[in-house]
């Protein structure tokens, strides 16, 4: 299993760990004459980076901490002695410690690698319990009535039912799209097969899916937009997850603004900006970020058509794929996502174009 190490930051952390161990040594060394006290911090040290760093590190550390405390804190004072039989051994006992720890860390890193995983699946698994039974039992719900009743039924009734049917089986599909990139995310397999499209093309062919609440849409358009290189279906199905989740939230009567811009900082990395703004009742701010997270739903929009905490999460992971970025913006009303993506220099002609 791949291993999550830390980042850059974490090698900062270690590298003021060594830093501050030989610090509290010398003062520890000033104050006290203690070597064995010494020789426990700069060990200490060498487990802190063990915990932070790859294992090759740690051997490097457990040397120079081994050579800095030979140096430093043992007769004769401020030169190298490693050939007797006690520098030798502390020597031995550093690489001793370095492999230890750094074992034990891979050892842990593994653990909590397993322990994600299986909290990410227990998680889909009460998702997929919930979210899936609900579209499924009015499905069934409807196409029994008209079964046992279609004789009765008006034909009024009839298209109703069948419209409820094909809405749940509709939200059904998108769930399981959304499961499955979610899926696909996790495991890091989501490759774009990218090419030149047009983003008001993509945000065309969205507005489409929605085609009983159409009219709650509104787009604004810059002119002269420039193409973006991305995989079409799946910066549709990102968008997609945005407008959803803003029409679940704003109030029926009120509308979805969906706006396309150019963010041209320098001419030499232009960027397409699509901001998708609710009139709903809006996030806090502490929640911009935890909204992005996989199953994260919001206290306050807890309610019987609640999201099932997949879609941003969805469109964050396909955003990023194509080195895009996608955020909460914080505004009066409402909630404001804001999407990212890199663009090319040349605008297309219409500000349109094919979406393939």
């Amino acid at each position: 299993m791949k291993q999550n190490w830390p980042s850059i930051s974490s090698h900062y952390l270690a590298v003021c760990a060594v830093v501050a161990a030989l610090l509290i040594s010398y003062g520890l060394d000033t104050w006290l004459g203690s070597n064995i006290a010494v020789l426990l911090i700069l060990q200490l040290a060498v487990v802190v980076v063990a915990l932070l760093c790859r294992p090759r590190w740690v051997y490097v550390v457990a040397l120079f901490e081994a050579l800095c405390f030979n140096f430093f804190f043992t007769v004769p004072r401020y030169s190298f002695e490693m050939f007797n039989r006690d520098d030798m051994l502390n020597l031995l006992v550093f690489l001793l410690v370095a492999v230890i720890t750094s074992r034990l860390a891979e050892l842990y890193q593994h653990q909590q690698n397993q322990l994600k995983q299986e909290q990410l699946r227990s998680r889909i698994l009460l998702s997929v319990s919930h979210d899936l039974r609900t579209p499924l039992a009015t499905i069934i719900g409807t196409l029994s009535t008209l079964k046992e009743y279609t004789n009765k039924l008006t034909e009024k009734e009839k298209t109703e039912l069948l419209g409820s049917a094909t809405s749940e089986s509709h939200r059904l599909h998108q769930y399981i799209e959304n499961l499955l990139q979610a899926t696909k995310l996790q495991h890091g397999v989501v490759v774009p097969k990218q090419s030149e499209q047009s983003a008001v093309a993509i945000i065309d062919l969205v507005m489409a899916r929605f085609s009983e609440q159409k009219s709650r849409l509104t787009l604004q358009i810059d002119d002269k937009l420039p193409l973006i290189s991305v995989s079409a279906s799946l910066i549709q199905q990102a968008i997609f997850n945005v407008v959803d989740n803003a029409l679940r939230y704003s109030p029926i009567d009120k509308s979805v603004i969906i706006s396309v811009s150019t963010l041209d900082t320098d001419n030499k990395h232009p960027q397409i900006v699509i901001d998708v703004q609710d009139q709903g009742v809006g996030i806090r701010s502490d929640q911009s970020n935890s909204i992005f997270e996989l199953f994260y739903s919001v206290d306050s929009f807890k309610r019987s058509d609640s999201g099932t905490g997949l879609g941003l999460a969805v469109s964050k992971g396909i955003i990023a794929a194509h080195q895009g970025t996608i955020q909460s913006i914080p505004v009066a009303q409402g909630c404001l996502i804001r999407i990212c993506l890199p663009a090319s220099i040349e605008p297309s002609r219409h500000g349109k174009g094919s979406a393939s």
